[in-house]
């Protein structure tokens, strides 16, 4: 399913024209991303948790060469799944 799919879902079981609510769906992904971006926590209770994560400068190797390479320190996206969509998923 694309942002496109759920938008004209959306727009068939709401009545509401599809500009709007891609402009909505547009909004509101930008928000979250912002708010990651800034290193908040996004909770949507019973859909999940998006968090932003610091993952530590390691050594790591290449496979091909098998020489060390220096792999520095990122910060990375995670994302818990809530209750009520494990069950559903399920």
């Amino acid at each position: 399913m694309t942002k496109k799919d759920i938008v004209l879902r959306i727009a068939e079981e709401t009545g509401i024209k599809q500009i709007d609510v891609k402009k909505v769906v547009q909004k509101s992904l930008d928000l979250i991303i912002e708010s990651l971006s800034k290193g908040e926590t996004v909770e949507l209770r019973n859909f999940g948790v998006f968090k932003v994560k610091s993952r530590k400068q390691r050594i790591g190797r290449n496979p091909k060469t098998g020489a060390s390479v220096n792999i520095p320190q990122k910060r990375v996206v995670s994302f818990k799944t809530g209750l009520v969509m494990k069950q559903e998923v399920r």
